[in-house]
């Protein structure tokens, strides 16, 4: 069974840093990627950004470029993502999810807010 756990969420103030971990379990695909989105009330769900399995190919969102990022250590099958500089527009349920596939599908489907497997989420708080 696959299973992805996300960890690391929590308060902050404006400017501050968190770094989440998502636990990647039960995978057995040779090619995919984790990404992470996020969701703030009231909004659609929204992509963040994804590392590939497959040649470690990275992406953001403009959002986020330049604040936070994306590593994984794949003999612990864990992927980070740090983010800096917090603001409160960052504040969101984060999850983290996977897509199977090359890395050019894996990133055409995460900017679609597609994935096949998803994590619970971690709330993120950067408060002003």
């Amino acid at each position: 069974e696959v299973q992805l756990v996300e960890s690391g969420g929590g308060l902050v103030q404006t400017g501050g840093s968190l770094r989440l971990s998502c636990v990647v379990s039960g995978f057995t695909f040779d090619e995919y990627g984790i990404g992470w989105f996020r969701q703030a009330p009231g909004k659609e769900r929204e992509w963040v950004s994804c590392i590939s399995s497959n040649d470690g190919t990275t992406n953001y969102a403009d959002s986020v470029k330049g604040r936070f990022t994306i590593s994984s250590d794949n003999a612990k099958k864990v992927v980070y993502l740090q983010m800096n500089n917090l603001k409160p527009e960052d504040t969101a349920v984060y999850y983290c999810a996977a897509v199977v596939g090359s890395t050019t599908l894996q990133l055409k489907m995460m900017q679609n807010g597609v994935a096949g497997y998803w994590g619970q989420g971690t709330q993120v708080t950067a408060s002003s």
